[in-house]
């Protein structure tokens, strides 16, 4: 059984005087155990509206998503989804400790203090666990997000532009610190993203979407092996991929 399989799906969304807009359309897509799917494609085009989908933030109008074959919702309920946005939404009166625990307490479990000083760690912020939201840069707010969404140990990793915000460098350096998580313990993730050079950097496959409604219109599998090295976006293979991504996404 795949981890994730998205059968049919179509969205609409009701419009004033009984109209209706179709943000999806007769989406498909299996993602397998331990695999990392990125969907790029144009803004508006449905992207972000299908992870919402995926995380049962929002209902689809037709069709199914399954994840372990159960519902998305049952799921959400049960916090083994880990959700992270382009806004960190750290809260900040919490420290950053405070902020990757902060999955215990909503659920009702016992802080597991080990994991959320290992999750600190991994994310390389054990000097930063006391320090407010505001005493941190923009990418140590997204590095405690990340660390958040993965303290219950989800069993899917669900990305939304996680490093839109960040500045070119910064998010350079974040794609090497998100494929260090990942390969820790490989999780299956599904990540949303407007850039073809980190879609390609951190995916085992890319999915291209067309402009609204959005339907997927190829499927690239990435050559690259794992551990990617920076270096990698300089092989004349990697600047093949993007010109064909760069192509696909403004036709």
């Amino acid at each position: 059984m795949a981890k994730v399989e998205i059968r049919g799906v179509s969205k609409s969304y009701a419009l004033n005087r009984g109209d209706s807009v179709l943000a999806l359309k007769g989406i498909d897509l299996t993602i397998e155990d331990g695999e990392f799917v990125a969907l790029l494609g144009p803004s508006g085009c449905g992207k972000s509206t299908l992870l919402h989908l995926v995380a049962a933030l929002e209902e689809v109008t037709t069709g199914s998503i399954l994840v372990d074959g159960e519902a998305p919702s049952l799921l959400r309920d049960q916090h083994r989804l880990g959700i992270a946005f382009q806004d960190s939404a750290l809260l900040p009166w919490l420290s950053v400790k405070a902020n990757v625990g902060l999955p215990y307490k909503i659920a009702g479990r016992r802080v597991d203090r080990a994991r959320v000083r290992h999750l600190i760690h991994l994310a390389g912020l054990a000097a930063f666990a006391e320090a407010r939201p505001s005493q941190l840069s923009g990418g140590m707010r997204q590095r405690a997000a990340i660390a958040r969404a993965l303290t219950l140990e989800p069993t899917l990793l669900l990305l939304d532009e996680p490093f839109g915000a960040l500045d070119a460098v910064t998010r350079r350096r974040m794609n090497l610190e998100l494929q260090q998580i990942f390969l820790e313990r490989t999780l299956t993730t599904l990540m949303v993203t407007h850039s073809v050079d980190e879609a390609l950097f951190l995916a085992d496959r890319v999915m291209v979407m067309s402009g609204r409604p959005g339907e997927i219109v190829e499927t690239i599998a990435v050559p690259f092996p794992r551990p990617r090295r920076i270096d990698c976006m300089r092989l004349e293979q990697f600047h093949q991929l993007t010109d064909h991504l760069t192509l696909l996404l403004e036709h």
